[in-house]
């Protein structure tokens, strides 16, 4: 679609393989969700409380889990919001609708998006061709190829003429964003003001007070006065996250801090975010293996390894034979079985002899 908002959100439906199943009145039941658990029966969905009991009746085609007090629902192909006693606050007539992020929906018809109140009614009227969340009274919008920020009025605050913008969940990340005019890349604050030049080939989204910038095919780190901390001498760079980044250099990958300083060395042919655990997986000579924030090797080496966790493990395999570690890399699933997937809800499916089963960790 030509047309996307500026999230990595998705609307889900009803889908998910591991639900909870206290009831064998339904063919679907969800896990409980502010109180409400979405269920399917003869492929119409509805809501039911934690007593089992009926709060919203299974008319809606599809369905997503409550966030704030609101579901995005599904009626005659199109997308509406009802709330926790089945009012629908938005009627289904759109395309597609978004949840509420600080009182306001993003709503999207025929490829134009606006957005609407707890009430339901259009603030701002659907014309843009993109839209994002409202975030300190800013959201980013784009018309006609040209970026600016509006208010939650829909005032046009910081006039429409970038070339490209920041397309974050936050409008803006630590009070700036990057924003591109003239090919050349600088930073903005919410009232428009220009912070940091446009001098930049490229720029990343500031934090921990860090941001990546590209010059010459070249990439660094700048504070948010536009200070270099690092060199600009990366060939990749990504942004902070929990005081620490992933550079490459010479097709070797490791971590600096905010300082600039290389934490963990670079040595790796690959390297995953640690996500707010503290391990990753990264790979080193053609094997995946678990390291810590030091850079401590936890865990011996795998042919294969998934990139992040799940219910705090990690899928992985040796020769044709799979099993499961945990976040200090011991296995706590033995690689004995033939097949494995992904924990949700902290239940898989294995496979050993041709047998399939589904286990606990």
């Amino acid at each position: 679609m030509k047309a996307i908002v500026f999230t990595t959100l998705a609307i889900i439906w009803a889908s998910i393989s591991f639900a909870q199943t206290t009831t064998k009145k339904y063919d679907y039941v969800g896990s409980y969700t502010e109180g409400l658990a979405k269920v399917k029966l003869n492929d119409k969905y509805g809501f039911i409380d934690e007593k089992e009991k009926e709060i919203i009746p299974l008319k809606y085609e599809g369905v997503q889990d409550f966030s704030e007090g609101y579901a995005v629902v599904k009626l005659n192909g199109k997308q509406g919001l009802i709330d926790k006693q089945g009012k629908e606050m938005a009627p289904c007539q759109y395309d597609q609708v978004w949840t509420f992020c600080n009182n306001r929906s993003i709503v999207q018809l025929n490829h134009k998006y606006g957005y609407i109140d707890e009430s339901g009614k259009e603030i701002i009227p659907l014309k843009y061709d993109k839209a994002g969340y409202f975030t300190d009274n800013r959201a980013l919008v784009e018309l006609n190829g040209k970026y600016g920020y509006i208010d939650s009025n829909g005032k046009e605050v910081i006039p429409l003429k970038y070339d490209d913008a920041a397309q974050t969940f936050s409008a803006f990340n630590e009070g700036l964003a990057w924003v591109k005019l003239n090919g050349k890349y600088g930073f903005i604050d919410p009232n428009g003001e220009e912070v940091i030049p446009f001098i930049y080939d490229g720029a990343g989204n500031f934090n921990d007070s860090r941001a990546w910038i590209k010059l010459n095919d070249k990439y660094g780190f700048i504070d948010k006065k536009g200070e270099k901390i690092t060199p600009v001498k990366y060939d990749e760079a990504a942004d902070f996250q929990e005081n620490r980044a992933i550079v490459k250099l010479n097709a070797q990958y490791g971590f600096i801090d905010e300082m600039g300083k290389e934490i963990i060395s670079l040595k790796f042919n690959r390297v995953n975010p640690f996500n707010g655990m503290n391990s990753t997986i990264v790979m080193l000579n053609g094997k995946y293996i678990l390291i810590n924030k030091n850079g401590k090797i936890l865990s011996k080496e795998y042919d294969y390894a998934d990139e992040g966790f799940s219910c705090s493990c990690i899928r992985v395999r040796s020769g044709n034979k799979w099993g499961f570690i945990d976040d200090k890399g011991k296995e706590i699933i033995p690689l004995k079985y033939d097949s494995a997937e992904m924990f949700r809800n902290c239940r898989t499916w294995v496979t050993l002899n041709g047998k399939k089963m589904n286990i606990n960790k």
